[in-house]
């Protein structure tokens, strides 16, 4: 069990990653902000607490692997990479520009830790599945790590590969499922009615749970139960708010595509900046 200072710690890793999240958004002017910011506390606590990982050895054999299936929300995944070390800061400065190292969806050819291009909808499940069975055979370690979106899960190949993964007992791989209960047209369960998630894992065979995606404590608390259950591979249904930590933004559609005024940019790091500094207070106190 953590510390409530460890705790605290994490979260202020998060906070600066939504920072980072914004100065990209301050080169560009547009982003997908509303997924980035709902599954950042997720990404924050694999990358700095669960996961082993060398940023500075980025491709080492034993390392365990994140796989961000929801491509789209790769602001987040380079929010983190960034201020883990993975690459200088300065490349976000970049986003958005022609030839950047950061396109709109994740490039395993452009930047170190990204481990795959994902972003077409329902595939990033059946690479890292691809890849926890590998291990499997290999009699190997590492761990597969994914973030999924709930809008992302229609697509048929996310089932088809659900049933492989049960199958093959790869208690290796854990998903977490972004359930920000926003898409881009609306709420998820009037475009597409995937409820109850955690039921349509466990008819596949899943070992499955429910928490609070936005509650760094029940993060950490989770992943050291990892895996919940021996031989069925995890499926974390993570209750989160689109653009959770975005005021102006928080629970609403029309932030799944952000096209920010300098000065909503200007607030919003300054809202961060206050949180920071009230945890770090917490932290000394």
């Amino acid at each position: 069990m953590l510390s409530e200072s460890r705790i605290t710690e994490l979260k202020i890793e998060s906070e600066k990653s939504r920072k980072n999240v914004i100065r990209m958004l301050k080169a560009s002017n547009h982003g997908h902000i509303g997924g980035a910011f709902s599954c950042i506390d997720m990404i924050t606590a694999l990358y700095y607490y669960k996961m082993n990982i060398d940023p500075k050895d980025p491709s080492k054999d034993d390392r365990d692997i994140f796989m961000l299936s929801a491509g789209h929300k790769c602001m987040a995944q380079y929010a983190v990479l960034a201020e883990k070390g993975y690459f200088s800061k300065d490349i976000l400065d970049t986003y958005g520009k022609l030839h950047t190292k950061l396109p709109g969806h994740p490039n395993m050819h452009k930047l170190p830790g990204i481990e795959a291009n994902t972003g077409a909808l329902g595939h990033g499940l059946s690479i890292a599945s691809g890849m926890a069975m590998s291990f499997k055979q290999d009699k190997k370690d590492n761990k597969v790590y994914v973030v999924m979106g709930d809008g992302e899960l229609p697509e048929g190949s996310n089932w088809e590969v659900a049933g492989i993964a049960a199958k093959f007992k790869l208690d290796n791989l854990v998903v977490f499922v972004d359930n920000n209960d926003l898409q881009i047209s609306g709420r998820v369960n009037e475009v597409m009615d995937m409820t109850p998630i955690d039921g349509h894992f466990k008819a596949y065979g899943w070992a499955t749970k429910n928490i609070d995606g936005n509650n760094m404590s029940e993060i950490v608390e989770t992943l050291d139960q990892l895996p919940l259950e021996k031989g069925r591979p995890t499926a974390i249904i993570a209750h989160t708010t689109k653009a959770k930590g975005l005021k102006e933004g928080e629970d609403n559609v029309a932030y799944h595509y952000w096209n920010p005024l300098p000065e909503n940019l200007e607030i919003a790091d300054r809202d961060i900046d206050e949180r920071i500094e009230q945890l770090r207070k917490e932290i000394t106190e």
